[in-house]
């Protein structure tokens, strides 16, 4: 495995909550608001995490069953422990080969994912092999190179300080995660109706800590490069990013995250 990849790899779950997946959640309700699934349908969560969406799946649109899948057994053991809701179930699998039948769900959803498959088309082929007629698939990624302004904010300080950091980057290594490459992805799936959405929602960190400490996780590309500094260099990106990021009166850090939100029916 590359180094790239082994930044990519995502395993644990608490450890996701802290970097992204607090603000995934918030991500969620916007997207489920915008997709207006009817209730007592059948729901199809590839790429599931920690369960972020799966929850709130449950907690806004009334789902008869909701089955999630992902490719990290720690993931879905993280999942498993954090809902015990009867509706729902958890296997682990490739999106780009889904241990599921065809034209079993209603909705097959896809939150954060897509962007760490090798074959993203294969993905949105599955997810649309997955849906009934007449049923629609969405996901939803970050804005890598736009406002997702807590990575672009990483980045820019990496960058300054190292070169190489300049290709670590998501906003380069995920081009297609904007809209006419979205959409060009559910066209050749062979969706139609589509629309895509950007979704912004504040991203308020607390303080300094709240917002440096999770790039000690190492899990994830930005959080993974940080690990991977010396203490010293570490500690330059740490004070760089202290003096760069823009502190309200309070101390807090007030930013936007953007995703952006594309959905297709069969």
């Amino acid at each position: 495995m590359d180094d790239l990849a082994r930044m990519d790899v995502w395993a644990s779950g608490a450890i996701y909550e802290t970097y992204v997946g607090r603000w995934s959640r918030l991500v969620a309700q916007e997207f489920l608001a915008w997709l207006a699934v009817p209730p007592n349908r059948q729901w199809l969560d590839v790429g599931c995490g920690t369960g972020a969406l799966i929850q709130t799946i449950l907690h806004t649109a009334a789902p008869r069953a909701v089955l999630g899948v992902d490719r990290s057994a720690g993931f879905v053991e993280h999942g498993r422990s954090q809902i015990t809701d009867q509706r729902v179930r958890f296997e682990v699998g490739d999106a780009q080969a889904l241990p599921v039948e065809s034209a079993t769900y209603d909705v097959a959803v896809s939150g954060l994912m897509l962007n760490f498959c090798p074959q993203p088309q294969q993905v949105v082929n599955e997810l649309a092999r997955a849906i009934r007629p007449g049923g629609t698939v969405g996901i939803y990624v970050w804005d890598y190179a736009g406002k997702m302004q807590f990575m672009r904010h990483f980045w820019q300080a990496a960058a300054a300080l190292d070169p190489a950091a300049f290709d670590l980057d998501e906003g380069r290594r995920f081009p297609f995660c904007q809209p006419p490459a979205l959409q060009a992805l559910f066209q050749n799936a062979g969706l139609h109706a589509i629309e895509v959405k950007p979704i912004d929602i504040a991203t308020n960190f607390r303080d300094f800590d709240d917002f440096w400490q999770p790039f000690l996780g190492g899990q994830g590309s930005a959080p993974g490069y940080a690990m991977s500094l010396s203490e010293e260099r570490r500690n330059l990106l740490r004070d760089r990013l202290h003096d760069t990021l823009p502190f309200a009166l309070d101390g807090s850090i007030p930013l936007v995250a953007r995703a952006w939100a594309v959905r297709g029916s069969r």
